[in-house]
């Protein structure tokens, strides 16, 4: 194995590494919101530190891999694929973080979240947890799967954002607590894009390929 092949293999187990960091940071921060549990949204917000700090070691190694003059175009592609892919980390990550803020900022708001919530939450959970594995297995397959749960979390988006609409002015929601709702129901919606983005990284690393977003749904990929 090359020099460059070495540091290649160790900087993509890092960013693994730090796919399932973040995704224990998410399904933490969904699990105290359900939970109203402000210990663990604190506990979140400050596992947040590590992700930033970790972050900032995979840019930082990954220049130099630029600059050993390597012109293959799949270990190019590579790299750009670890930068992308850990800005998509941090900014999931982020996002978690949002969601804790919010138990933290509205403790004692205790409406019934819709069903529909809990089904949206699960299945970014889900998207991320496939992202990640797809990464880590170089598994484009799994990757095109990721992508076609994008619209339904879309459509979950917009079910939920009626039903506070429609609470609220029945006065079964308090504007506090549809507030708190949509906030974190756009962080999940966020972080399904971040999922989707990770998702063509890999098809495009492993493939080669390009994902297009089409307005009938995701398409195949095509060559470029």
């Amino acid at each position: 194995m090359s020099d460059f092949d070495g540091k290649l293999a160790a900087l993509r187990a890092t960013l693994v590494a730090q796919g399932d960091r973040v995704l224990e940071l998410v399904l933490r921060a969904v699990e105290c919101y359900f939970d109203l549990d402000r210990q663990q949204a604190a506990q979140v917000i400050a596992a947040d530190d590590l992700i930033d700090r970790v972050d900032v070691e995979i840019e930082r190694a990954s220049i130099p891999l630029l600059a050993m003059g390597i012109v293959d175009e799949h270990r190019i592609r590579s790299v750009l694929t670890i930068v992308k892919v850990n800005n998509e980390l941090e900014r999931i990550a982020d996002l978690g973080v949002a969601i804790a803020e919010v138990v933290e900022a509205y403790p004692d708001l205790s409406e019934r979240t819709p069903p529909t919530f809990r089904v949206m939450a699960n299945s970014v959970v889900g998207m991320l947890r496939d992202a990640v594995r797809a990464l880590g297995a170089g598994n484009a397959g799994l990757a095109q799967e990721v992508l076609s749960f994008d619209d339904t979390v879309s459509r979950f988006k917009e079910e939920i954002t009626l039903h506070a609409q429609e609470q609220v002015a029945a006065g079964a929601f308090s504007v506090k607590f549809a507030f708190r709702l949509m906030a974190v129901t756009k962080s999940l919606e966020r972080i399904a894009d971040h999922c989707t983005n990770v998702a063509e990284q890999v098809i495009y690393l492993e493939t080669g390929k390009i994902v297009r977003h089409l307005p009938e749904g995701w398409s195949d990929p095509t060559v470029i």
